[in-house]
């Protein structure tokens, strides 16, 4: 065998070895076993509104760089339970007149005709996403993008830019406990060169002649 096949043999079989290694990343990724990435713990929160007490329990992240590896792109597994203990009997008719009075209900997603309990993130290109921002009512432009418990979702963000990432709603017919667990759903933000932030929300709308909106915020974590 000559020296130059032997070579080209030797560097073959590296490059296989890089690719199981990358697959065994990839297969231990999700608890947390590949080095390069950062869990973040998160705190648990609650806030009591009116006919309502809403939680966040168990919230994590786990942040690692995008396998674009092009320096604008990353991506973020979180995980959290979400829950809204509702004391009051939501009132109205579905349909879009169902706020106090007649007027119409809103929330920071949308209301589909019944009261609701509603949780994702907010996501934040080289905007500091602090509670200074938020009682401003954030800068930059804000757009809404629908997820999924357990799915995965895309974001391109500029600098300056801030989404609203929905990750799962639940409607509240009557008085009683209800919750989303999500657990690792991906998050991938391209487009973003500086640094990005992250927050959960979770708001409870409920509808009626008594209408009132509780939101409760995760604390801000960065994301690259």
């Amino acid at each position: 065998m000559s020296k130059n096949r032997t070579t080209g043999l030797r560097r073959g079989a590296r490059a296989m070895g890089v690719g199981a290694a990358a697959t065994v990343a990839m297969g231990l990724f999700s608890t947390g076993a590949a080095n390069a990435d950062t869990f973040v713990p998160l705190p648990d929160g609650e806030r009591a509104g009116p006919g309502v007490t809403v939680k966040r329990i168990g919230e994590s992240a786990l942040i690692s760089p995008s396998m674009a590896a092009n320096g604008a792109g990353r991506v973020v597994w979180v995980s959290g339970t979400a829950t809204a203990d509702v004391t009051a009997t939501p009132e109205g008719e579905p349909g879009p007149e169902n706020g106090p009075a007649g007027a119409p209900g809103t929330n920071n997603s949308s209301t589909h005709g019944l009261s609701q309990l509603n949780t994702g993130y907010i996501v934040g290109c080289q905007v500091s996403i602090g509670d200074d921002a938020i009682s401003a009512g954030m800068s930059g432009s804000i757009d809404l993008d629908g997820g999924s418990v357990g799915g995965s979702i895309g974001l391109e963000l500029g600098p300056g830019e801030v989404k609203f990432v929905q990750i799962e709603l639940k409607n509240i017919p009557k008085a009683g406990t209800y919750s989303i667990q999500y657990q690792d759903v991906e998050i991938q933000l391209q487009g973003c060169a500086g640094y990005a932030q992250a927050r959960a929300y979770t708001v409870v709308e409920i509808i009626g002649d008594h209408y009132s909106k509780t939101t409760l915020y995760g604390a801000p974590f960065s994301i690259g």
